[in-house]
């Protein structure tokens, strides 16, 4: 499906736990982020630590979702 959305013309971000998979669907912008059981969060930490986490990765889907790419491109963490 993001190949097919970027296909239209639209920039698409996948935020995923697992890199791999991501690639091999063909995303081009691609975010990786906590666990599987928690991909935007992890409940280990504080409540106000925890809303830090959020915002820092959605602030980097942000960012990779303005940064142009030729192919395929890991925004790390």
């Amino acid at each position: 499906m993001v190949k097919e959305i970027e296909s239209t013309g639209l920039p698409i971000v996948h935020m995923c736990t697992v890199v791999p998979i991501s690639l091999t669907v063909g995303a081009n912008r691609i975010v990786p982020t906590v666990a599987i059981p928690h991909p935007l969060g992890n409940p280990a930490l504080s409540q106000e630590d925890e809303k830090e986490l959020r915002r820092k990765l959605v602030r980097k889907a942000l960012m990779a979702l303005e940064t142009e790419v030729d192919g395929q491109t890991v925004f790390d963490q």
